[in-house]
């Protein structure tokens, strides 16, 4: 008879036991989503808001560590110079960053009202 209650008391306690892996693996997925995946999806998008702000005149540096000004720009492709009258045709996911930002003229234009008003 006693072994009966035992039984019972090991049924009784293995619904309860259930919940609480399920809980520990959501809460897993939880961290990892707010630690890993969150932040990898807004440094691709800053990367991607970058690359497609590119233009003439930009001092870019490449995923492989080369130094240029962007002369040109396509599609899908950047034109670098590297150094005078060098210049080398890069995709541009392969641009890793901006280093400098060429100047607007429209900025250019304001300089020089500023300066003839002093």
């Amino acid at each position: 008879m006693g072994r009966s209650v035992t039984v019972h008391y090991a049924a009784a306690g293995g619904g309860a036991g259930g919940i609480t892996p399920i809980l520990m693996i959501a809460l897993l997925f939880g961290v990892m989503y707010f630690m890993m995946i969150r932040p990898q999806q807004k440094r691709r998008r800053e990367s991607e808001a970058m690359q497609s702000g590119l233009g003439p005149g930009d001092e870019v540096v490449t995923i492989g560590g080369l130094y240029g000004t962007v002369t040109g720009i396509e599609d899908d492709t950047v034109l670098i110079e590297v150094a005078p009258g060098v210049q080398t045709r890069y995709a541009r996911a392969a641009i890793a960053r901006v280093t400098t930002r060429a100047e607007l003229p429209s900025e250019t234009v304001t300089e020089d009202a500023d300066t003839a008003k002093d």
